[in-house]
């Protein structure tokens, strides 16, 4: 079956390394002139990890991550987590995103990845679809599958008037620095004051990952480093985090990310006869949950299990969508219990149901 995926991030790369598993014919269509990561680094958990075994890549990729042993802190630096729960509900590998990206590059195989290349709409037909782009004939596909992120060009086209929504006030402010005499078990689910959250972890390569979210963050005013400094106050208490700021003081101003978190509304559909919506392009969500990318790897090994054998693939679409859509409704329910969430107690709480609910769940793929 000829497929085309269009995005080469995350979920992209790893929905075309595993329909090759089944003998699609797979071609990437990227935007961007390269292969590249937005984001420094990804949570992974195990039943993402599962699907990358499937792919023969597992190892190298727990090679290049560190294994995050979360616990959730308060403004003062107190520790909490749920009772009741496992302490591997708690516990991720947090992998850099360049390094993975490429190694999905190299797994699907680059002469498969055509880059610079702008998809502008798609016309379906009964027996193929046509995929347009800006610069070039069009590229006929048995399938294809949108896994081009929240702004999804697929997705406009397969779903008017679906454009991603601002999360209202929520932002988020992250950078990678070097590693130095900060606490090596992190602090990066610290729980503030005024809906903040963040802290620090280290992660590979002698490099440390800090974030500052803010939910309400009200209209932005002086640079990005002031901005993401005056939130982490909300982190600090007692002396607390002052190594937090000190890292965010230290941090060039260019080097710092900033976003403006966006959301894909709830859809009426993912599918047509012979066009799927993946990832975020699917379901974009806020990152507060840290759940996201093994969420998008989770519909890649659905996908997969649903096309294995189906000469036709309208039927497996459905079955895809309808298993996706279920599961991304209860994800739904967590993310808003977790946003508002009162404190570290109940957002360690609420974090550990969505963990043990996503582990004890997930698809055998």
């Amino acid at each position: 079956m000829r497929t085309v995926i269009v995005g080469a991030g995350l979920v992209g790369l790893t929905t075309a390394a595993s329909l090759r598993l089944i003998g699609h014919d797979v071609t990437v269509l990227e935007h961007a002139p390269e292969v590249r990561a937005v984001g420094a680094e990804i949570g992974l958990w195990p039943n993402a990890l599962r699907e990358f075994d499937k792919l023969g890549i597992g190892d190298a990729v727990r090679h290049m991550g560190d294994t995050v042993d979360a616990w959730f802190f308060d403004a003062a630096g107190k520790p909490e987590r749920a009772d009741g729960y496992d302490p591997s509900r708690y516990r991720f590998l947090m992998v850099p995103r360049p390094g993975l990206n490429t190694l999905l590059a190299e797994t699907v195989g680059l002469e498969r990845i055509r880059l610079g290349t702008h998809v502008t709409g798609f016309t379906e037909h009964d027996t193929h679809v046509e995929v347009h782009v800006s610069d070039g004939p069009s590229s006929r596909a048995d399938l294809l599958i949108g896994a081009d992120g929240v702004y999804s060009d697929v997705r406009a086209a397969l779903v008017p008037g679906s454009s991603a929504v601002e999360h209202e006030g929520n932002r988020v402010w992250r950078a990678m620095v070097p590693s130095g005499d900060e606490r090596p078990e992190g602090t990066a689910l610290t729980i503030g004051s005024n809906r903040t959250r963040g802290g620090y972890t280290r992660v590979a390569g002698g490099q440390t990952m800090w974030w500052v979210n803010q939910f309400n963050a009200g209209a932005p005013a002086g640079g990005k480093r002031e901005r993401a400094l005056r939130q982490a106050r909300n982190l600090a208490k007692d002396g607390w985090h002052d190594e937090l700021a000190a890292m965010i003081a230290a941090t060039p101003e260019e080097a710092i990310l900033e976003n403006q978190i966006m959301l894909v509304p709830r859809l009426p559909y993912w599918t047509t006869g012979r066009v799927a919506l993946i990832g975020d392009a699917a379901h974009g969500l806020s990152p507060h949950l840290a759940v996201g990318g093994t969420l998008g790897i989770e519909d890649a090994g659905v996908l997969r299990a649903e096309l294995d054998g189906e000469t036709d693939p309208a039927e497996a679409l459905v079955r895809y969508e309808t298993a996706r859509r279920a599961r991304m409704d209860k994800v739904r329910e967590h993310s808003d219990a977790i946003e508002y969430a009162d404190g570290a107690v109940e957002n360690a709480e609420r974090f550990a149901a969505l963990s043990d609910w996503m582990l004890t769940t997930a698809p055998a793929t």
